[in-house]
């Protein structure tokens, strides 16, 4: 049975959601732990580990597609909320990376720069706009509005795979030039 009130009842929430959450990223990308007398260690450790994550997300997102496509609907809905699991976890090592450790510098020169960045800003700008288009895709499957989550969930598969894969290809690029 479809709910038509579960999708009204979260629009303010996604909203909010989605406006906060590329807010206080910014915001924390921006505080390093250091200048307010936290002396730890910078977690050189998470850029691999949070990339690996995105490499993962990427493959469960594409086997999410693959078990909705041979009608496993709760395999897809389980994988779905991992991907889901994923990113924010991918967000969580991400900040605490930017906030104990200065950010790297790309060393490329030439034509392989401007590629870098072309793909670092189109990955930057897409997982701000994905926060949204997942969490309307999603409760739109929880309020089983079925034929709406299909309509968005065309949209939103392609970006979000999209933003984990490139999330992987800008730390392979950048990673030679960590410190």
């Amino acid at each position: 049975m479809e709910d038509h009130s579960l999708e009204k009842k979260y629009s303010k929430l996604i909203v909010a959601v989605s406006i906060i959450i590329p807010v206080v990223v910014a915001i924390l990308f921006g505080v390093k732990l250091k200048d307010f007398g936290v002396n730890v260690e910078p977690l050189s450790f998470l850029p691999p580990i949070y990339a690996t994550t995105n490499g993962i997300t990427a493959i469960v997102l594409v086997l999410a597609v693959i078990a909705i496509k041979n009608g496993k609907q709760k395999l897809h809905e389980r994988l779905m909320t991992f991907a889901i699991a994923l990113s924010v976890a991918f967000l969580v090592m991400y900040v605490a990376y930017h906030m104990t450790a200065d950010s790297t510098k790309f060393g490329g020169e030439g034509a392989i720069r401007y590629i870098y960045f072309f793909i670092l800003v189109t990955h930057i700008l897409l997982s701000i706009a994905i926060i949204p288009l997942v969490l309307i895709t999603y409760v739109r499957a929880l309020a089983k509005r079925f034929d709406r989550h299909r309509k968005i969930a065309r949209i939103t598969f392609p970006l979000w795979l999209y933003v984990a894969i490139t999330g992987v290809v800008v730390y392979l690029m950048i990673s030679p030039y960590y410190v």
